[in-house]
């Protein structure tokens, strides 16, 4: 399998973070921002680090923009910024956009000018901190829809030592275990007769209510 090369626009806390994991991970990255000091600041964290003006064709022509497989439109205040470059992204054949949105109405301007995907980081995080303050045995959420999202709920002393038969949640409460967390180990798609032990974390996917009904009760 052949890596894919990523181009990530925008080093604001949340362009360098997903720069520097992919870089971690042994992707050839390349970083762009209109502020040479911020250019410089990074240089450490991708395989190229370039100053553009990404509202400017011509500049992202320049750099060989059209040459990575995904380019992830992180540029943070500056919202017209940011749609400007996803319009010019698009037109110039760029196989995959993740743009970054500040809220909903400009996630929809960022989908109608070509964005493939858009995410929303602050509105995300606000999930996963607000039910992890709910219920602490939530430690991850991520929303898939706007009705269907992935929870990672940690086992409690009352569910360990049972089997997913004897939880029966799909039936209880309409949702389903993907996968067990032991350690280090994954279990994808367990079958009814796993034993879930104290310290797992179980996988969860389903409606919202259902899941809040599932993480009340867990």
């Amino acid at each position: 399998m052949v890596d894919k090369s990523y181009a990530v626009i925008g080093l604001g806390r949340f362009g360098a973070s997903v720069a520097q994991a992919l870089y971690n991970m042994g992707y050839d990255v390349m970083v762009i921002d209109e502020d040479e000091e911020r250019v410089q600041d990074h240089v450490g964290i991708a395989t190229h680090a370039v100053q553009a003006d990404t509202t400017d064709e011509q500049a992202l022509r320049d750099v060989g923009i059209r040459n990575f497989d995904v380019v992830v439109v992180a540029i943070g205040a500056d919202i017209q910024a940011s749609i400007l470059t996803t319009l010019i992204l698009k037109e110039m054949g760029v196989k995959m956009i993740v743009a970054k949105a500040q809220n909903e109405r400009h996630g929809q301007v960022l989908y109608k000018v070509g964005a493939d995907r858009v995410v929303f980081p602050e509105r995300d995080m606000g999930l996963r901190v607000a039910h992890n303050l709910i219920s602490p045995n939530v430690l991850d959420f991520v929303e898939l829809a706007a009705d269907y999202s992935i929870a990672e709920v940690a086992v409690s002393e009352r569910t360990a030592g049972k089997t997913l038969v004897d939880l029966d949640v799909r039936a209880r409460f309409g949702v389903n275990v993907m996968a067990i967390k032991s350690g280090d180990h994954f279990n994808i798609a367990p079958s009814a007769d796993d034993v879930i032990k104290e310290g797992d974390i179980l996988v969860v996917i389903g409606h919202n209510n259902d899941l809040k009904r599932f993480e009340e009760d867990s």
